[in-house]
């Protein structure tokens, strides 16, 4: 069982697109595990609710809220200051460490370039998906 960070980019881009990032969470959510924090909770919440996106507020709260029920939720905790260009991307950092994530699946540059962070694989949507075949 894979042990897995989404992140923001990609839980947004699988709401709000029938394609491979939809497709990688709902296989992670049915046999592998997803870790997430309130905060990246929160950011894909405040992302979301953005005008550029076609989603409503009922959508957003049931994504949320499937999430939550279905994620391994690990508290928020600020360990790590790796990524100078873009510090909110340590969060996903902070939260691989704290929920001993073997992957983070991002289309982040910043975290993509680390290639790997402490114990845990930093790859691509496309990555992922191959990873699990």
């Amino acid at each position: 069982m894979v042990r897995a960070v989404v992140d923001t980019n990609v839980l947004v881009s699988a709401l709000t697109h029938n394609g491979k990032s939809r497709r990688l969470v709902l296989k992670l959510l049915e046999a592998h595990t997803v870790i997430l924090s309130s905060r990246m909770l929160a950011e894909l919440t405040d992302v979301l609710s953005r005008g550029k996106f076609t989603v409503s507020d009922s959508q957003v709260g049931r994504f949320v809220s499937s999430l939550v029920n279905a994620c391994k939720i690990v508290p928020d905790v600020s360990r790590f200051k790796i990524v100078l260009e873009d510090p909110d991307d340590d969060v996903v950092l902070d939260v691989a460490y704290s929920g001993k994530a073997d992957f983070i699946v991002t289309g982040d540059k910043h975290l993509l370039s680390l290639g790997r962070f402490k114990k845990a694989r930093i790859v691509t949507v496309n990555q992922m998906l191959e990873a699990l075949e």
